[in-house]
């Protein structure tokens, strides 16, 4: 069997990690290509990977979340009572493990629809559960269901 077969073949199976992980062997000269149990565990850890980030990036469209926020750019001073070393006890999302509730409060506009994003895309690349985010203003409640790995 030829390579465009078999490359036509993983992608009819929808194995596409394993289509680049397999286009990137061949792409190496002859004599540094893996040996054939190299080779197979490569593909299979190839696979999992592309799963693993599909699943992530469908959560995270699932999520809707409203800003794509990062940790990093949270700006924390003493004026908004929030330190970094605060943030990133919250962020590690242990609240969530002893059953806690996190109320983010403020005037309009300090940023707490931001910081509630940030947390949740934070810890969808780390956890593997579901996290309800309510952001609650004077006008409405919202309620975004931040889904994370099964």
């Amino acid at each position: 069997m030829n390579t465009q077969i078999t490359m036509d073949h993983l992608t009819q199976l929808k194995l596409d990690g394993m289509l680049q992980a397999y286009q990137g062997v061949l792409a190496m000269p002859v004599q540094n290509q893996p040996s054939i149990n190299q080779f197979m565990a490569r593909l299979a850890e190839a696979e999992l990977q592309s799963r693993a980030r599909k699943k992530t990036e469908l959560y995270l469209r699932q999520s809707k979340l409203r800003y794509n926020a990062i940790l990093e750019q949270v700006y924390c001073n003493a004026e908004r009572n929030l330190s970094k070393e605060k943030l990133m006890m919250i962020a590690d999302c242990s609240f969530i493990d002893r059953a806690e509730y996190l109320l983010i409060t403020g005037k309009t506009g300090v940023g707490k629809s931001y910081l509630a994003c940030a947390i949740g895309y934070a810890n969808k690349m780390i956890m593997q559960r579901e996290v309800s985010i309510f952001i609650i203003n004077q006008y409405s409640i919202i309620n975004w269901k931040a889904y994370l790995f099964a």
